[in-house]
């Protein structure tokens, strides 16, 4: 212990700390005050690790560790952790990396009423108060024949709204083979609940037949509702109940048909599947009374979510308190506004989703290749040691993923560059891809790091060689 309050005395002052040149650039740039706070936290940690012997120091390297511990830690705090990546892992509408990416009339949107006041509440005609959802409801109304639409911040909102206006303290039908877990917070029985609806679950797993809802229909159910199984699909002996069965049986019971829908479709795919997914409109035109999905999955917006049909029901909703607590920002709403505008014009392959899951195969080899050239050039020539005896790369075949819970068993055939090295393994060289200046996220296959074309957005490729270059110079 001696020993240690050796070291706790030889720790610098705060102003010795103050004084380090590049500890006064923070302090320069992010205030004096956040940088003291910073270096009482980062002192605080060391002075526990020398308490509990969990290092052993001489005088002579404290100093150093001090800074570094000081440097690294004012790094961490003042970068953003929130960065730009690039998706290289072929999953089209990745969860964990910020799902769909906009179009660019989207962001220009996004940019020009973010920096200025705005209409978002606000009629010119009337000179006063209007109507935020007035900017989207006609749209999407139009796009997908429904009589009324609302938006709040996401598709879970959406579905929580549509059942504690329709079904509070009444019954909800569901199937049991329907009662789904998305992303390990959206749970279907948990919304009920929340809802305060009594959920009563019918059928199996893998078969729930018209003559199920029929027979659980009392006098206090309110809702039938179906739902996106979304992440996972039952295959074999299996029957499910169509849209249009649950919408006559409804309507000859007076009850409320409604639809998650959850992946956003709104227009055909140039893609044929073996399980094909259903639009919004199709879903209206089959009966449905409300249906609600994502904006920023198989759409390709903003993470927004949409209630679609009955303006008798949806005018309900406009009045439900949930509703101001769930209502989308400016900059949603505009970027929902200007994406859907796209889809009205026609112009859809100007949505980045849209154009990733219909590329064509011989586009994505083209890709792939050069690519794969431009990282080989990279490994001879660049500022590094040429390291190409060390490290290999070739095109490769790959199965890209749509992702966001659409066609959870279908795949994208596409291509690939396969990196290995002969010094790193796949793990490792993964973890330099990610961590560049500009991370790169891979895939890995078979001992080797993957990066999947499909996915790469314009400028992508060049970010890739930048990243791959830095990680050339620490090799």
């Amino acid at each position: 212990m001696s020993d240690a309050n050796s070291l706790l005395r030889s720790i610098p002052a705060m102003d010795q700390l103050l004084n380090i040149p590049m500890v006064a650039e923070f302090s320069a740039t992010m205030g004096r005050e956040f940088v003291k706070e910073t270096i009482t936290a980062a002192l605080d940690s060391l002075r526990r690790e020398i308490c509990d012997e969990i290092f052993t120091f001489t005088d002579k390297t404290l100093g150093e560790l001090v800074e570094n511990r000081i440097t690294t830690l004012l790094h961490q705090r003042s970068s953003s952790t929130l960065k730009s990546v690039v998706n290289a892992t072929g999953v089209i509408v990745h969860t964990n990396l910020g799902r769909a990416p906009l179009a660019n009339k989207a962001l220009e949107a996004v940019s020009d009423i973010a920096r200025t006041y705005s209409t978002l509440e606000y009629s010119l005609e009337k000179g006063g108060r209007g109507e935020r959802n007035s900017h989207i409801e006609w749209l999407i109304c139009h796009i997908c024949g429904a009589e009324a639409a609302l938006a709040v911040n996401n598709n879970a909102a959406a579905v929580l709204l549509a059942l504690s206006t329709c079904a509070a303290g009444r019954e909800v039908i569901v199937s049991n083979g329907e009662l789904v877990e998305i992303g390990g917070s959206f749970r279907i029985p948990e919304i009920l609940s929340f809802s305060t609806a009594i959920m009563k679950a019918v059928g199996c797993t893998n078969s729930t037949r018209i003559a199920d809802y029929r027979g659980a229909v009392t006098e206090n159910t309110a809702v039938l509702l179906k739902v996106h199984t979304s992440n996972y699909r039952i295959e074999g002996f299996t029957s499910c109940t169509s849209r249009e069965e649950l919408a006559e049986l409804a309507a000859a019971c007076g009850l409320v048909f409604i639809e998650d829908l959850g992946s956003g479709l709104l227009c055909p795919l140039g893609v044929a599947f073996t399980h094909p997914e259903h639009s919004a409109r199709n879903c209206l035109e089959a009966g449905v009374d409300i249906v609600t999905f994502s904006g920023d999955k198989l759409l390709g917006g903003p993470q927004i979510g949409v209630i679609a049909g009955s303006k008798q029901i949806i005018d309900r909703m406009r009045n439900h308190p949930l509703l101001r607590a769930m209502r989308a920002d400016k900059m949603t709403l505009a970027a929902f506004e200007a994406t859907l505008r796209i889809y009205l014009s026609g112009r859809r392959d100007e949505i980045p989703v849209i154009k990733m899951i219909e590329t064509d195969e011989g586009v994505l080899l083209k890709k792939a290749r050069q690519l794969c050239a431009k990282l080989k050039q990279t490994a001879k020539t660049g500022e590094a040691k040429d390291i190409s005896n060390d490290i290999s790369f070739e095109v490769v075949q790959v199965d890209d993923a749509i992702g966001g819970g659409a066609f959870p068993t279908e795949r994208l055939s596409g291509f690939g560059v396969g990196i290995q090295s002969a010094s790193r393994s796949a793990e490792s060289l993964a973890l330099a891809f990610r961590t560049a200046p500009v991370p790169i996220i891979p895939g890995i296959r078979d001992g080797r790091v993957i990066l999947h074309v499909r996915t790469l957005l314009d400028g992508d490729e060049e970010r890739i060689i930048s990243s791959f270059s830095n990680i050339l110079s620490g090799y």
